[in-house]
């Protein structure tokens, strides 16, 4: 065992010494040691209970003959991170929280290792650890928020933000924004859409490290807390047969993810976290894959921005099982990877049937024919940049409009909040980038407040940043390379035109090439906006968004 290392032989008797320290018998000594990494806090409404989680999934461990040992990795609430300085903060946490993993199982050998992630960066940023080490090792997320209710309408966290420019406008009362407040967000759980943390759960169980059920089972139904006592009893059915991440995360298991992703219409943010997830497996990886891959599979769900259903109505219909079982039968996804059941991805499958098709519609009847995010590439984008297409009103596939140019999140809100941008604008914010923010910020705030104007369908918006999950509308993320890095972005100016035609998978400046080449010779990089500290260092050492925003 793994284990050994530290608990083994005669001269491991101080090792042992301080396991009894710890009330560890003998028999537990004995037992594989399964590291159970909770990312518990008092932060995170998708964390306030994972305790409750961990005491299940160590409950499983030791029935099945295994001894919990639990650490904690750090985590940020985007929600509160939104819209000022700490947002910088988050999408970096996701280094920090893979290298804690790395570094906490190395310097104690666990034979396996069961991650309690549930919201956005905590998620991939746990999984990046784990494929780096390369132990047998499985998720257990903390599961979906229920939906809140305002009047006939089920709503949730993006409607507060929309709440926002709605009542700037006159449509909204004191008592409707104090009745939003209340019940947008009304029990533990990752927000209630297909937001950034409810899609890697989802694609975690596609992928295969996740059981099923993992990704849409709500928090505060019981049931979750049998699929956790369940990956206790499986971690040990991996540590016995030695099944380990990389044994599972593979070129086949990456593309069915991108496929449910297609299918499902998750977040952008996906595009990051799947990058950085296959760069830690060795998977080559893409983004002409994504559009390969969302070429040819069908959106078959519309969630919470794109749509009226939550996870709640995705599980309800069947869950990303019954997704997964209609995409395998047309074709669509591969079902030969093994996953964390310890069996295939068609054997999970293939007893799980769509319950309710206005949620999950079927392959001959879908929202669209092709997925759900698309990547543009073209003169202002060479290495790319992603838009949720199925968040995107059909009138918007194509527009050509005129640059308004803000250098930060901060200038663009305070000129759509004033009345500023008009019909047929195309919103330039730059500098937002992994290394100009630094920190890649999700920009909820604009394109909310571009949604609340009632001019997500007249109006696009465009950044070297991202967009959180809950975005709708014309955004577009990721442009690649960024401003900080003397990408074309950099160079646009007030009025430029600028085409976008996201079913031809394009972005261009309406500028002739040879003024581009002469603006660029021109530039020179500003100052990078932090200089000291953790995002210092990261801003000197982050890699483009177009390879993951990864530290190299």
């Amino acid at each position: 065992m793994r284990s050994d290392k530290m608990k083994k032989g005669v001269s491991r008797l101080p090792h042992r010494s301080i396991f009894k320290s710890l009330g560890f018998t003998d028999t537990e000594i004995e037992r594989p040691i399964i590291g159970v990494v909770n990312s518990y806090n008092e932060l995170i409404p998708g964390h306030m209970h994972l305790n409750n989680i961990a005491k299940a999934v160590k409950a499983g461990i030791m029935i099945a003959g295994g001894t919990p040992q639990e650490f904690n990795t750090i985590g940020v609430c985007d929600g509160v991170a939104m819209n000022h300085i700490g947002m910088k903060y988050s999408l970096a946490t996701r280094e920090i929280i893979a290298d804690s993993v790395e570094a906490v199982s190395i310097a104690h050998p666990f034979d396996g290792l069961v991650l309690i992630p549930c919201c956005d960066k905590i998620v991939p940023g746990m999984i990046m650890g784990a494929l780096r080490l390369n132990i047998p090792a499985i998720v257990m997320s903390g599961g979906p928020m229920m939906a809140g209710r305002y009047g006939d309408e089920d709503i949730d966290y993006s409607t507060t933000y929309e709440a926002i420019a709605r009542y700037e406008k006159g449509k909204l009362k004191d008592n409707d924004i104090y009745e939003i407040e209340e019940e947008a967000c009304p029990t533990c759980g990752s927000c209630a859409g297909m937001f950034t943390a409810n899609s890697m759960n989802c694609l975690s169980e596609a992928i295969g490290l996740a059981l099923p059920g993992n990704g849409t089972i709500p928090a505060v139904f019981s049931k979750r807390l049998r699929l956790a006592k369940e990956a206790g009893f499986k971690i040990m059915d991996l540590v016995r047969k030695n099944i380990r991440p990389r044994d599972i995360v593979n070129t086949d298991s990456v593309r069915n993810a991108i496929a449910v992703d297609m299918a499902l219409g998750c977040s952008t943010n996906t595009i990051l976290h799947l990058t950085a997830l296959a760069s830690e497996a060795k998977v080559p990886f893409t983004l002409k894959l994504v559009n390969e891959v969302s070429n040819s599979t069908p959106n078959l769900c519309r969630l919470s921005p794109a749509g009226k259903h939550h996870v709640q109505d995705l599980y309800a219909a069947g869950g990303v099982g019954a997704v997964m079982n209609e995409l395998y039968r047309n074709g669509y996804i591969n079902g030969r990877p093994l996953t964390v059941t310890g069996k295939k991805v068609a054997d999970n499958i293939s007893n799980i049937e769509i319950k309710d098709s206005n949620v999950i519609r079927t392959v001959k009847d879908p929202y669209q024919k092709d997925g759900g995010l698309a990547i543009l590439f073209g003169n202002l984008a060479p290495d790319g940049c992603v838009v949720k297409r199925s968040a995107v009103d059909p009138s918007m596939y194509y527009h050509k409009g005129r640059a308004r140019v803000f250098e930060s999140e901060e200038d663009s809100l305070d000129a759509i909040m004033k009345g500023r941008i008009k019909s047929g604008d195309v919103i330039v914010i730059r500098y937002e980038g992994p290394r100009g923010g630094p920190g890649m910020r999700e920009m909820l705030a604009p394109t909310s407040a571009i949604a609340g104007s009632g001019l997500d369908k007249e109006v696009a918006l465009i950044t070297d940043g991202r967009f959180s999950g809950a975005t709708r509308g014309a955004s577009i993320g990721h442009v690649s390379p960024e401003a900080q890095a003397g990408g074309p972005i950099a160079i646009v100016e007030e009025g430029d035109l600028i085409e976008i035609d996201i079913q031809k998978y394009s972005i261009n400046l309406l500028v002739p090439e040879t003024e581009i080449k002469s603006r660029l010779n021109k530039w020179k990089p500003p100052e990078l906006k932090i200089k000291e500290g953790y995002m210092g260092r990261y801003a000197k050492l982050v890699q483009s968004a177009a390879e993951g925003a990864i530290l190299k």
